[in-house]
């Protein structure tokens, strides 16, 4: 199925969608392309990563009939209640949120278990009590660890090198366990390194795309852990939604139970990425960049990292539509107005 395709059948099936983590990076956006396709949407997030400003976004970006069909809950996945709550009535999941990184799980990892791990089991247990005709959730590429060949495929087996890795492979366990033991439709999907706009900018945590704006805009020296040569597939905001769509709609019986990489198949090194922001800073806003600073590697971290997207592609039809050098551009469009880069220079 094309993703044309998808948003048609979506459009045409007019279901009711529960998002979690709606207020964050990715759950806003899927949220924003559902209502413009007519969908009902019920959103919840406890604002751990999310934002009002990405709610205010999402009410920004459609009219105001598909808004008024957005009802937004202020909740947390771990209270079982209120994932029973949320659920009755829905007819589609999109699993989405999640707490921290790969570093601060290193530095809190019994909060990052109950988080992720619990809160997605009692999400899958009141998804089958509610009778969700399917459940999709996002799970990470850092379930692969570190391995030498490359790109990354489906097949490989998982050696996750932090709690946060650990706590996504153990969803994707209980995700294939609960489609065969209940029958709950589930589908996960490993992404790489997402960027775009609306990922949060602040915070000790940030993705090292938003980390390296923030840091050059404000004339700060960006650090680099390690010496650079590490390297990162990136995967525009839009292709994630597009994986989304795709696995919750059409004929997707085969792919129950599975997961699959969600990415460019883009192997992209940090001194590569740091340069072509530093190009696009002094090329297209003419702004001066402070040389980077190289710290020591941080624990957890995979050294290099591409997937391989072939198994998505032949069950769900998808294929990215953004290469890195296009959705970069964009993404850095919406940080400097964001951020009021150019108004401060």
């Amino acid at each position: 199925m094309t993703l044309d395709r998808a948003e048609a059948a979506v459009r045409q099936a007019r279901k009711t969608w529960l998002i979690t983590g709606a207020a964050g990076f990715v759950g806003s956006h899927l949220a924003e392309r559902l209502l413009r396709l007519g969908q009902t949407v019920v959103a919840i997030d406890n604002f751990c990563n999310g934002s009002c400003a990405n709610l205010a976004a999402i009410e920004a970006a459609v009219d105001s009939a598909d808004f008024a069909r957005f009802r937004f809950v202020e909740g947390d996945l771990r209270d079982f209640e209120t994932c029973c709550d949320v659920c009755q009535g829905i007819d589609i999941v999109l699993h989405q949120a999640v707490l921290g990184s790969v570093a601060q799980s290193i530095e809190i990892p019994l909060e990052i278990h109950e988080s992720n791990v619990i809160g997605s089991l009692n999400l899958m247990w009141a998804s089958v009590n509610a009778g969700v005709e399917r459940f999709v959730y996002a799970s990470s590429s850092s379930v692969y660890g570190d391995h030498v060949s490359l790109p990354i495929h489906e097949d490989l087996a998982c050696r996750p090198l932090s709690p946060y890795a650990v706590g996504k492979l153990v969803c994707e366990i209980y995700a294939r366990n609960f489609f065969e033991a209940y029958r709950l439709p589930t589908i996960g999907l490993r992404y790489f390194n997402i960027y775009g706009p609306r990922q949060q900018v602040d915070g000790a945590y940030a993705a090292v795309i938003p980390c390296f704006i923030r840091g050059l805009a404000r004339g700060e020296p960006v650090r680099i852990y390690g010496d650079g040569s590490a390297s990162r597939d990136f995967c525009f905001i839009e292709d994630v939604v597009q994986a989304n769509l795709l696995a919750a709609s059409g004929d997707a019986d085969a792919c129950f139970g599975q997961s699959f990489n969600v990415c460019s198949s883009e192997q992209t090194s940090i001194l590569e990425l740091f340069e072509l922001i530093r190009q696009n800073f002094e090329d297209r806003y003419r702004l001066p960049v402070c040389a980077p600073s190289h710290v020591d590697p941080r624990p957890g971290e995979i050294r290099h990292s591409c997937g391989d997207y072939g198994r998505i592609a032949n069950k769900l039809g998808y294929q990215p539509a953004y290469r890195f050098a296009d959705g970069l551009p964009v993404t850095l469009d919406w940080f400097v107005r964001e951020l009021e880069i150019l108004a401060e220079s």
